[in-house]
């Protein structure tokens, strides 16, 4: 993590930890622990100091052009023709899209690692015609193997599971008993990835979404009561979701994947960056107050090392695309969307129905029900209206893609985020340190979303005082400019200026007329 002060600090422990920070200390307490193992780094910048932190704890790969631009999902596309009919309608909209997300149960039972043949008859076809369209193809994986998968008896036999010290050996039990695979052991993960590449990645599947990375045990969060390869869940278990990215990583590597990996995640830790780690900041609930947290969530996730970062956008619950306040809102979340390191479209829409099937029964004879799926969630279920911005600010994705690029070259090089708070280029500026609720895309970008309910306009700090030394682009101390990227108005730095923000604009500004080409475009 980067602290203020010039020094960064690593806790280099993954056993459940409890934090203090305090005015005058700061404490940090591991309920298990064999040493005291703690890394601190010291430099001048933000920016030394989360390269210093990138070389310790290791470098994102490289992103591949298609996390550039724009990524569809719901919860969830249940059938093969279903999901190709909503690629075909982005082609016919000719609506910029990246890569489409084929969401949770999709399996017969979790722990298969396959695609239910009843509603996925021919992946690789599917896979195909999305590949002849320009779009990639992402799977959500989980790693609860039910008690009555096809894998789960060898798994256990071979001991391949997580285990629980006395009583029923369930990792979670929804929404069937279940037990956690035990990324920790790396004969655990050659197992996963050989059965991932052979329903997965060998017919056509280009990428993977690894919810449940925490992982979430049973309802009472025992953790003294869970085991893992290398150790007890309240020793080592935060390091889970590194390993669990570790293994579709290397599995992709191992099939010549090395700049084409991204693996979109629910939890990370220290050098989860290293395996290709998208993370997302879970299941949030669609209000303005949760779009606001967003952005604090990314300037963190940032400064902890881990620069690309990504939510669903219009927030994952209690969205009702017939509402016009959640209309509202999902416009606000686009446009903060499109200045996040992924621009990802996702969520739980209402109302829910049943998906229609034949009876399907495990390998018991017990009847497995299908859950249900979310409403519809493309531009075009919210009306012209909102399309219109919607495809306005995917468009402006596409434009900032060269810029983008660099970011993310930069995040590869030197482990810098995206997503930066206002201190991270202005570190000698007190004001700026204390904003919250805007950030800086790059160096060269401030974006200030609207989160507030009918609000038509708002204030924006602006950074780089003139008497702030380390704040000033110039030799001579001249303070940062900014120029509106909307109306094209410059102002000085070092002020709180309030601009107008109608729905279909995002208040953001280009620092000293460095606009990469996006003026006018907003």
């Amino acid at each position: 993590m980067v602290c203020r002060g010039g020094y960064g600090f690593l806790w280099h422990n993954p056993a459940v930890v409890q934090v203090t920070f305090g005015d005058n200390r700061t404490e940090w307490r591991a309920g298990v622990a064999d040493q005291i193992d703690y890394w601190i780094t010291a430099g001048d910048t933000p920016a030394q100091i989360e390269a210093q932190y990138a070389d310790a704890t290791g470098h994102a790969p490289v992103m591949p052009e298609w996390g550039l631009g724009f990524w569809q999902c719901k919860l969830r596309y249940w059938n093969q023709e279903q999901l190709l009919e909503t690629a075909r309608e982005f082609k016919r909209r000719n609506i910029p899209i990246d890569l489409i997300v084929i969401d949770f149960f999709h399996w017969p039972l979790m722990g298969d690692f396959r695609f239910d043949e009843e509603f996925w008859p021919d992946p690789k076809a599917m896979a195909d015609e999305l590949h002849k369209m320009g779009i990639k193809l992402m799977v959500s994986v989980w790693p609860q193997i039910d008690l009555e998968s096809e894998n789960y008896d060898e798994m256990r036999r071979r001991n391949l599971l997580a285990k629980t010290r006395q009583g029923k050996d369930v990792g979670m039990w929804w929404p069937r008993d279940n037990q956690f695979l035990d990324a920790t052991n790396p004969d655990t993960r050659a197992f996963v990835w050989a059965l991932a590449k052979k329903n997965y990645t060998d017919l056509g599947v280009d990428a993977f979404w690894l919810d449940e990375a925490e992982p979430e045990w049973g309802g009472d969060y025992d953790y003294a009561h869970y085991l893992f390869h290398i150790g007890p869940v309240g020793k080592i278990g935060n390091i889970y979701p590194q390993k669990y990215n570790q293994t579709f990583y290397d599995g992709q590597l191992s099939i010549g994947r090395k700049d084409d990996i991204v693996n979109l995640t629910r939890a990370a830790w220290a050098g989860s960056q290293r395996y290709g780690s998208l993370v997302w900041s879970g299941d949030v609930h669609s209000t303005f107050d949760d779009l606001k947290a967003q952005i604090t969530c990314a300037i963190h996730m940032g400064a902890a090392g881990i620069p690309w970062f990504t939510t669903d956008m219009g927030g994952f619950a209690g969205g009702d695309p017939s509402s016009e306040d959640f209309r509202e809102l999902y416009v606000r979340w686009c446009q903060f969307s499109a200045f996040s390191a992924v621009m990802r479209n996702h969520g739980d829409r209402m109302p829910a129905t049943r998906v229609p099937g034949k009876p399907t029964f495990d390998r018991k004879g017990n009847p497995i029900d299908h859950i249900t799926t979310g409403a519809d969630n493309e531009p075009w279920t919210y009306g012209e209206d909102v399309e219109r911005i919607m495809v306005k600010y995917i468009n402006l994705r596409e434009a900032m893609r060269p810029y983008t690029r660099e970011l993310f070259a930069e995040a590869h090089e030197s482990g810098q985020p995206l997503v930066r708070g206002l201190f991270y280029e202005f570190p000698g500026e007190e004001a700026a340190a204390n904003v919250a609720d805007e950030y800086l895309f790059g160096p060269d970008i401030l974006v200030a979303p609207v989160t507030e309910l009918g609000a038509r306009s708002r204030s924006v700090y602006l950074p780089g005082a003139a008497d702030a030394s380390d704040a000033a682009d110039g030799a001579d101390g001249e303070p940062t400019t900014w120029t509106n990227l909307h109306t094209g108005e410059t102002f000085a730095g070092g002020q709180t200026i309030t601009v107008d923000a109608p729905l279909d604009v995002v208040p953001a500004f280009a620092r000293n007329g460095r606009d990469h080409g996006l003026q006018g475009l907003i």
